[in-house]
């Protein structure tokens, strides 16, 4: 019986130091997690797009959803606005791509995008300290609702 409680309260013990070690080493945290999601996200989803055939842009699983080459224009477009509202950094002016656009034009497209995520984020700074695990979990709601797409649930 006693097992049963301890087991689960060491666990807890442990992820709560982690997390407070975690807070304390950065003054940014949702910031730093989004500069650190990025670059993965960014390689799979380019070399995807890479692997893709030309052909196969048009490819719709069905009637109702998207041809591929729509959904990455979705994909850019996204990056360029929850980039640009992370950061508080107004959006690239860049051409609009249309998911007919050839298939070099619309990877040239994703990866302005990163592009400009990365260089948004760089400059991603919150403006209050937060060296409390209180104010880590209350960490700045544009931050946070930014942040939501990149998480893989």
């Amino acid at each position: 019986m006693k097992r049963t409680f301890v087991i689960p309260a060491l666990l807890f013990l442990a992820a709560s130091a982690i997390a407070q070690t975690t807070c304390a080493q950065s003054k940014n945290p949702v910031s730093t997690a989004l500069r650190d999601i990025l670059p993965g996200r960014q390689k799979n989803t380019v070399a995807a797009v890479e692997a893709m055939p030309a052909e196969k842009f048009s490819y719709k699983p069905s009637a109702d959803q998207m041809t591929f080459g729509r959904l990455v224009v979705h994909m850019a477009e996204t990056n360029n606005l929850l980039c640009g509202k992370a950061a508080a950094v107004p959006a690239p002016k860049v051409e609009e791509a249309k998911d007919t656009d050839s298939k070099d034009k619309l990877i040239v497209a994703l990866k302005a995008s990163f592009d400009f995520c990365s260089d948004a984020l760089a400059k991603l700074r919150r403006s209050r300290n937060v060296s409390t695990p209180e104010r880590c979990v209350a960490a700045d709601r544009q931050e946070v609702r930014a942040m939501l797409p990149f998480v893989k649930l």
